[in-house]
């Protein structure tokens, strides 16, 4: 069973990066006020709307920005440092936005606003790219479902808590905005007081550092109990799988045959989590909220209202994922999407039960986005062995904040030229995606590694002599390894 202690690091990392993610919007207003009060006292001019806006898309961009360069040096900090280092040093990044943004309405600097957003969002895609692997490391493979969709669970209770946090009756005002945006420390310090007695992943200590003794004290602190010879196998067999190679480059793995396709699955997996359009329904959800007559002051407890039953949907899909496995869940969820794709246009189209149709898409749909993300994020770690696992998380996680990025960019654009057909094309993406994974993506659930790559070798190595992957772990005697070295 895995230990407490790594549950705590779930909730910790989890909920840090959404709450993130939900006190930006709260208090849009309240920046742009202060932006244009700052050209006015510094150079006499005021702002007009455009102006505004593009200041604004400044500020959110940074953000995208901030995630792409941390899921970049991700990889490399977490072969360097270790997994928990990196997530430890991680939170210099973290503290120093939250400086800054406190700092901002005293120093009269909406710059260090950009600049704070831009030091979080690094935050952010390393703690993204780390933490799912090292929770798919530290896991057993019986629970690696479960592991993974339990930090998609604080990412929902994250996005809960900065709702709640954001209310006008808290730090959702206009004097306590620097307070709010700062806010994100706490989870910080709290994590820079925990973690530190908190174990190193066990694959880690022994494939990349070679400390077996460390290994099998980390296992049994994570364990709480005596640790399983399988699950030592299972490690020791990747360790001689690895045996004299250095951790992989990404360009690496765009050369190397042998994991050509979970490459690009998870390339595909982790562009369409960002492109299935799940993001741009919120472009709706305010303007829909006021035209059904709810009050400004009531929209924000509608948002709370839907961000408990995405918490709610989330736990009992992190009940379901070890029953009904990743490849069935992905599956089903951009099935789901495609099908609330075309509702959305046919209301939209009709302006037919918009209003519920945006309210049943929040409290009922995003709740996916949340589980394919822990699932998604999960995919590396099961799929890529120990020397290309960091390089194939910088992949998927360049990848997802790229994308982010583009549909911040084009979504506009969109509502523009295609008007109440602009989910269309996220429709077609999810769609396709549903078909990818039904084709190509293997079930990985309660699978090792070793079974998993020799699915994928049918795919890499399609029409050639079958390599004779039995006769290489047949050099590799279990229980004599076991035995001979003292673990």
């Amino acid at each position: 069973m895995v230990c407490k202690e790594q549950d705590r690091l779930i909730q910790q990392e989890g909920w840090l990066t959404s709450y993130q993610f939900s006190v930006l919007y709260s208090f849009l207003q309240f920046i742009q006020n202060f932006v244009n009060e700052t050209f006015l006292e510094r150079w006499g001019i005021q702002l007009g709307v455009y102006e505004l806006t593009l200041i604004w898309t400044f500020i959110v961009s940074s953000f995208s920005l901030g995630g792409f360069i941390g899921a970049l040096i991700a990889g490399p900090m977490s072969v360097r440092f270790g997994r928990k280092k990196s997530m430890l040093l991680n939170n210099v990044f973290l503290l120093s936005s939250s400086l800054l943004a406190l700092l901002s309405r005293t120093a009269k600097s909406f710059e260090m606003i950009i600049i704070s957003r831009f030091l979080v969002g690094i935050n952010a895609g390393i703690s993204m790219n780390v933490q799912p692997m090292y929770f798919g490391e530290s896991a057993p493979k019986h629970l690696r479902g479960a592991v993974s969709l339990s930090s998609a669970v604080f990412t929902s209770f994250g996005l809960v808590l900065g709702q709640v946090v954001s209310l006008k009756e808290l730090l959702g005002s206009e004097p306590c905005w620097q307070y709010l945006l700062a806010s994100n420390a706490i989870p910080g310090f709290i994590q820079l007081l925990t973690l530190p007695w908190f174990p190193e992943s066990p694959r880690y200590l022994l494939i990349d550092c070679g400390d077996k003794e460390a290994c099998l004290m980390a296992l049994q602190r994570l364990r709480g109990c005596e640790v399983q010879r399988e699950e030592l196998d299972e490690i020791l067999q990747e360790q001689n799988e690895t045996k004299g190679e250095c951790a992989k480059q990404p360009w690496e793995l765009f050369t190397d045959r042998s994991v050509r396709w979970q490459l690009i699955t998870v390339a595909v997996l982790s562009s369409a989590m960002q492109l299935c359009g799940n993001d741009s329904i919120y472009f709706y959800a305010s303007y829909v909220f006021q035209e059904a007559g709810i009050s400004a002051g009531q929209i924000q407890y509608m948002a709370i209202g839907t961000g408990m039953c995405e918490f709610t949907a989330c736990i009992l899909c992190n009940l379901l994922i070890e029953r009904l496995g990743r490849r069935l869940m992905l599956m089903g969820g951009y099935v789901l999407m495609t099908g609330w794709a075309i509702v959305f246009t046919v209301a939209l189209s009709l302006e037919v039960l918009l209003f519920y149709t945006v309210v049943w898409h929040l409290s009922t749909l995003c709740p996916f986005l949340h589980t394919l993300a822990g699932v998604t994020g999960i995919l590396p770690t099961e799929i890529f062995n120990q020397t290309s696992r960091p390089a194939a998380y910088m992949t998927a996680g360049s990848l997802m904040w790229l994308n982010l990025f583009i549909i911040g960019m084009i979504f506009p654009f969109l509502v523009s030229g295609l008007g109440q057909y602009c989910f269309v094309p996220f429709g077609a993406v999810c769609l396709l995606t549903a078909l990818y994974i039904q084709m190509v993506l293997p079930e990985t659930k309660g699978k090792t590694l070793s079974m998993i790559t020799k699915e994928f070798y049918r795919l890499n190595y399609r029409g050639q002599v079958k390599m004779d992957i039995e006769g290489k772990q047949a050099q590799y005697q279990l229980g004599e390894i076991f035995h001979s070295t003292a673990l």
